[in-house]
């Protein structure tokens, strides 16, 4: 006999433009014999009913509480604005529903541990949409490194581009909520937390560092009203480092769309080798990563080829198939007990080396991620 679906209903859906149109939805219909998508929930009924009706979904729930409490959801997945991540997942965890909540899990390392508290508290599971260490590419490399492709790391270099912290945003509803700090979605927690997530799984903790958060540009414009609006969110982040093995660290971020192809290089140079990681985007959770190295007596880099494996049957799409492998990964953990997905746990790490970039940055002193 089969084993019961997993049934998850999403709070936060706007057919044709939010995260959970474009990747959960998508993602947890490729995996059709693992789930299915109870109903959704949104700030209103009729906006639940018209989501529901636009992308096939068969029931709207009045409001998140008649969600969170139906016995028809196992699964409660939270893809709202971040200032309302710790009412909805708490609510959620509250009536004994297991959780995927997006990243960045709350506004601050205070509400990550509140939440991650309550998770182990009601013994159910929450998940983190880390989804940068799902990407194909990144297990790849975590591999390459444990096994020596470079020898022992001599030091790495991160440099990423974020264009929504450039001179521009395409809407002001949507792009403005980035623009003020107060709603921990920044350049900092966004793009960086979710390549930090992925760089602390192939390389390890960070135990010092230094930083810089410079908003340089204090407005931008809404090419969709021509408005001009504030931002008081970093546009620059600087980080100088020491991972837990010495090994230096180096990351500058910088708002703004790349001229050209290239938004995202991460280098690992080693006593044996390096490695190169690019993308289009400082938002490595999104977009197609791509890998080259070079050993021993190697002139040049050369592409390192993915071995078809790492695919595992997921969208190639890395917007809807790392979500996708998150999904898989939560109902493996779920189904035998393992702990492969990122949970609130790991969340409250990341946050924890957040929080120390923004303390450093404010006290211009070095400081260990550890104290926080």
């Amino acid at each position: 006999m089969a084993e019961r679906r997993l049934r998850v209903g999403i709070v936060g859906l706007q057919p044709g433009r939010s995260w959970a149109a474009r990747a959960h939805v998508p993602a947890l219909r490729s995996l059709a014999d693992d789930f299915e998508i109870a109903g959704v929930a949104n700030t209103t009924k009729k906006s639940a009913e018209a989501a529901a009706a636009a992308t096939g979904i068969q029931r709207a729930f009045a409001d998140v509480a008649e969600l969170v409490a139906s016995p028809d959801v196992d699964i409660v997945a939270i893809t709202v604005k971040v200032p309302h991540h710790l009412e909805l997942v708490k609510a959620a965890l509250e009536a004994g529903k297991h959780v995927y909540c997006e990243w960045p899990l709350g506004n601050g390392l205070a509400e990550a541990q509140e939440m991650a508290a309550l998770a182990k508290a009601k013994g159910v599971l929450g998940v983190v949409g880390t989804q940068a260490r799902m990407a194909p590419e990144i297990v790849y490399l975590r591999k390459l490194i444990s096994e020596g492709y470079v020898g022992e790391i001599l030091s790495s270099t991160l440099v990423g581009r974020a264009g929504g912290w450039g001179a521009s945003i395409a809407d002001k509803k949507t792009g403005g909520y980035l623009l003020d700090r107060a709603n921990g979605a920044t350049m900092l927690t966004i793009p960086l937390g979710h390549t930090l997530a992925a760089l602390r799984d192939v390389l390890g903790d960070v135990a010092e560092l230094s930083a810089l958060l410079a908003n340089r540009r204090k407005s931008v414009i809404a090419l969709d009203t021509g408005e001009t609006v504030p931002m008081n969110a970093p546009d620059q982040v600087l980080v100088s480092g020491v991972l837990s093995s010495g090994a230096p660290l180096s990351i500058h971020y910088r708002g703004g769309a790349p001229r050209g192809p290239i938004g995202l290089v991460w280098e690992i140079n080693g006593t044996d080798g390096d490695i190169r990681v690019t993308g289009p985007s400082g938002h490595a959770q999104m977009v197609q990563l791509s890998l080259e190295g070079g050993r021993g007596d190697d002139k040049d880099m050369k592409p390192l080829e993915l071995p078809a494996s790492y695919r595992s049957g997921q969208p190639d799409n890395p917007v809807v198939g790392n979500v996708a492998r998150m999904y898989a990964r939560m109902a493996d953990d779920l189904r035998d007990g393992s702990r492969t997905a990122p949970t609130l746990d790991d969340a409250v790490e990341l946050h924890r080396l957040i929080d120390a970039v923004e303390a450093a940055a404010e006290e211009g002193q070095r400081v260990s991620p550890r104290l926080f």
